[in-house]
């Protein structure tokens, strides 16, 4: 990621000298001969490290610190004087100066010094944004099932790891994960990473149709001090967070035109910009993204772009739905029957017979999602270590009628498959059942309370009794 550094010295040879060795070192340098010329320079180039003498005309080099400190309190500056000595560095230090060099300065050590304080302010920025999951958990060998399709979806993801590792260059390929809602395709994301040869980095992932679409650029980019009212300082952008790591993007169908074209620039130039920013970044990121929508269908209705679509989707993978997967239904259940068992205390659960069968048919319209979360219900709720019919009843009896209603619908002669006005059906229908509990509703319909809560909004959707959907999804109504 390209380095920007703002050289403040009123020595014009000293500072060319710097600049060049800097520039050759992989940054982008701009040179002010007084603290005054800096501080309009500083305003408008917004480096990442000051490199600040002490002994200028006019205003002194603490007078600047000051000033910087002053104007952006994330402000990296690095003070450097010929004369002076402990008093002067420990004053610099109160006053903000992230370290303090003596002049003539050591060429090998203000690279160190430079290199020390960009790692540090990668990592802040890390632990500040982006709080990376662990990778026990994650990874191909968790991806479970012994179905065909499960076995020819990993053999794909092995294939695509191995050629990454005999990549030439830094630049791993785009991959575009299709599927239904609840199948898995953040597990696939995550064993692409943390298998692959950037697991050393991090995991930063965001999804699309949580977030209101004015703030998923914001989220995404960054932006600088005053890009906009509440922008009290600079925040760096999740495409910074991921440095040298994978930006996983959920639900990408949702982002809006404004997005997609800002992320086709990433994906074709390697550079982003902040919000409110006058210069662009370079950054090494790879790009993995995810949806249910069919995005292709999309693309034709001219709901999105088509260069951004063949950009994300150099490689494609596709997660099959649950009721396709066979007995994989049955080896999921009991890995999510042992889990929540143990969690619970429960013992060792075992499905019988009659329930495996009762599994077996099941449609599961929430796919993997609805599994995992109607097997907890089970462990919650069942007396004994064998899980009967009677058990599994509340658990997946909901949704069976939920997903039969489209259908029924559709045999009855509506013919209509607008992907908008099916969404506002399926979604008025679970709030119905569950006499406007967004939580639940969110339940049937396999996806997070966060994303109906955005789709709500999005579409203007009130519950069954004429009052707005509590945006808190937490069952209650305002009138």
């Amino acid at each position: 990621m390209t380095r920007a550094i703002l050289i403040i010295d009123d020595e014009e040879t000293l500072a060319r000298n710097l600049a060049l060795y800097l520039e050759r070192q992989g940054w982008e340098t701009r040179v002010a001969g007084s603290a005054e010329d800096g501080l309009a320079q500083f305003n408008e180039f917004r480096p990442d490290v000051v490199l600040l003498d002490h002994n200028l005309p006019g205003m002194t080099g603490l007078e600047a610190l000051q000033r910087l400190k002053a104007a952006d309190p994330a402000a990296c500056v690095v003070m450097m004087t010929g004369h002076g000595g402990i008093d002067l560095a420990v004053t610099a230090m109160k006053a903000g100066a992230a370290d303090y060099l003596t002049k003539p300065l050591g060429l090998a050590e203000l690279k160190l010094t430079l290199e020390r304080l960009m790692s540090q302010g990668r990592l802040e920025t890390t632990v500040h944004y982006y709080a990376q999951r662990q990778a026990e958990g994650s990874g191909l060998d968790k991806i479970v099932g012994r179905s065909p399709a499960m076995l020819a979806l990993r053999e794909r993801i092995a294939t695509l790891l191995e050629s990454e590792q005999r990549l030439a260059d830094s630049d791993a390929p785009a991959v575009l994960i299709q599927g239904e809602t609840g199948t898995g395709k953040e597990l696939v994301a995550r064993a692409l990473h943390f298998d692959g040869p950037r697991r050393a980095a991090p995991f930063v992932e965001l999804n699309c149709g949580a977030l209101p679409a004015n703030l998923v650029e914001a989220e995404l980019f960054g932006y600088e001090r005053g890009a906009f009212t509440d922008a009290r300082q600079r925040k760096a952008g999740l495409v910074e967070t991921a440095e040298g790591g994978t930006l996983f993007l959920d639900e990408i169908g949702e982002a809006d035109a404004s997005t997609q074209v800002k992320l086709l620039k990433l994906l074709e130039d390697k550079r982003f910009r902040r919000l409110g920013g006058l210069r662009d970044q370079r950054v090494n990121v790879r790009i993995v993204s995810a949806s249910h929508r069919p995005l292709e269908q999309m693309v034709k209705a001219g709901q999105f772009r088509a260069d951004l679509y063949y950009r994300l989707r150099i490689v494609e993978l596709k997660v099959p739905p649950l009721r396709e997967r066979g007995n994989d239904i049955l080896d999921l259940a009991r890995h999510f029957l042992r889990l929540h068992g143990h969690r619970y205390r429960k013992g060792d659960l075992h499905l019988s017979p009659a329930a495996a069968g009762e599994l077996l048919r099941h449609k599961w319209p929430g796919n993997v999602r609805e599994l995992r979360n109607a097997m907890e219900q089970v462990a919650l709720l069942v007396q004994g270590e064998e899980v009967g019919v009677r058990d599994l009843g509340l658990a997946i009896a909901g949704l069976e009628a939920v997903a039969d209603e489209p259908a029924g619908a559709e045999a009855a002669g509506t013919g209509d498959l607008n992907l908008e006005r099916a969404e506002r059906r399926l979604i008025e229908r679970a709030l119905e059942r569950t006499a406007g509990n967004v939580t639940q509703a969110a339940r049937l319909l396999g996806i997070s309370r966060d994303t109906l809560r955005y789709r709500l909004e999005r579409l203007g959707l009130r519950t069954a009794d004429g009052a707005e959907a509590d945006p808190r999804g937490d069952g209650e109504r305002r009138h």
